[in-house]
């Protein structure tokens, strides 16, 4: 069986048309069988052939049948999640740490074709009032189109907001991969990737490489959000981006960038204040050069010393597999970076907790999906042995981080089977 970075990379080239890449060069497969590129994305997809109830539109919602579920805790060691069935959100919360939740609470009373897999997918964040905020991707009726929405519940999740959308540019247009912080003030600040600035140097007959990245802030509870802004252009069409909170309370955002001569590593920006962003700074050095999008996208953690926590992938010819490095100087230098994750190794997810980090990511032998775990007790410098801490047969949401203040736990969802949260300290 072939691991499945072969299968990764002629997976790209099929994943080109999706992401509307602007290159006119030759396909990276053009020597490969459109049948081996079926069988890629029907392994690296988490689109699988519902059963049993699942497979009933009628059936009451259950977390089980969704694909991705998206979990934080609140700071009272609540924990949220939020997953998707039938174009309708729901909600959940658990006080016993996943053995028990509350029945579904919806969210858009209209249905909505909801982005909900992969690295597409609803978000959740509870501020420290104890207000619930959803961020999540509607698919237009055009192609690869789509919206950022919003809703927000200040009574403890009994009910939601009728959904908004944030992007005030409402052409039909690529407004996607969004990525939700909230501040200690309950400031509210909404990243994603926008094709406005790609779609207006089209009609100029202008060169244009990749989306922009705009935000959006909320300092009155999500009543009302602030004019989109840009912070920057040339961004990899269809990886996520990741958004923390510095230690001085104001948002840190990372992505895939385009770099000149089409490579496509990763940057980083500060902000000054929550409407002000520095300079973006360049955060891995792989050289991957790549005309499409590798559909991975990096994850940071902060610490409350102020140390930025960065993993990401890369698939550049002698720098392949899953990366970490860490930055003291909020994120203008990072360390030598660790490849701790080679062939069959996606979706790295980080989290620092107190003075240790914490790093998941998904391996997938050609049978089995596993999630693995490694951590530093000395904020990054050195790193345990990685261990697997949960598998399945199933197809597999990815793994990630999530900490109630006391323990760190996996948050994981595999096809058809209950949502798990594993204690990991």
């Amino acid at each position: 069986m072939k691991s499945p970075l072969f299968y990764f990379i002629p997976l790209i080239s099929f994943l080109l048309s999706a992401c509307a890449t602007d290159t006119n060069a030759p396909s990276l497969i053009a020597n490969e069988s459109s049948a081996k590129t079926k069988s890629a994305d029907k392994k690296m997809s988490h689109k699988h052939e519902k059963k049993g109830v699942c497979a009933d539109t009628k059936a009451p919602p259950l977390s089980k049948c969704a694909d991705t579920v998206t979990a934080t805790f609140d700071n009272k060691g609540v924990l949220w999640a939020v997953w998707t069935n039938n174009q309708a959100i729901y909600v959940q919360s658990s006080k016993n740490k996943g053995k028990n939740f509350t029945a579904p609470m919806l969210v858009n009373a209209k249905p909505e074709a909801v982005a909900a897999e992969n690295e597409s997918r609803p978000k959740i964040k509870v501020d420290v009032k104890g207000n619930i905020y959803l961020t999540w991707v509607i698919m237009l009726d055009k192609k690869r189109s789509s919206y950022v929405r919003f809703s927000r519940s200040t009574d403890g999740g009994k009910s939601f907001s009728t959904p908004v959308t944030v992007n005030d540019d409402l052409q039909v247009i690529r407004h996607r991969f969004d990525s939700l912080a909230v501040g200690k003030n309950g400031e509210i600040f909404v990243v994603w990737l926008d094709a406005r600035d790609y779609e207006a140097a089209k009609k100029a007959g202008k060169e244009a490489k990749g989306l922009s990245l705009y935000y959006t802030v909320s300092t009155d509870g999500g009543k009302h959000f602030a004019p989109n802004k840009s912070i920057a252009e040339h961004v990899c069409e269809c990886c996520r981006i990741d958004t923390a909170v510095a230690p001085d309370n104001t948002p840190v955002v990372v992505w895939r960038h385009i770099f000149e001569g089409g490579i496509r590593d990763h940057a980083l920006v500060k902000f000054k204040d929550w409407q002000t962003p520095y300079a973006p700074q360049r955060l891995s050095k792989e050289q991957w050069q790549i005309d499409a999008c590798p559909h991975h996208g990096p994850a940071l953690s902060i610490s409350d010393s102020g140390i930025y926590h960065a993993v990401w992938f890369s698939g550049a010819a002698n720098k392949q597999g899953l990366f970490y490095a860490y930055s003291t100087d909020g994120g203008k230098n990072f360390s030598e970076s660790v490849n701790f994750g080679k062939e069959g190794t996606s979706h790295p997810h980080v989290l620092a907790f107190n003075k240790q980090v914490f790093i998941t990511w998904q391996h997938f032998d050609g049978k089995v999906n596993r999630a693995f775990i490694m951590k530093s007790n000395n904020e990054g410098k050195t790193w345990s042995t990685p261990e697997i801490i949960a598998q399945t047969a199933e197809m597999a949401d990815e793994p990630f981080l999530v900490s109630d203040g006391q323990n760190v736990y996996l948050s994981w969802q595999s096809a058809q089977k209950d949502y798990q949260l594993i204690a990991i300290q």
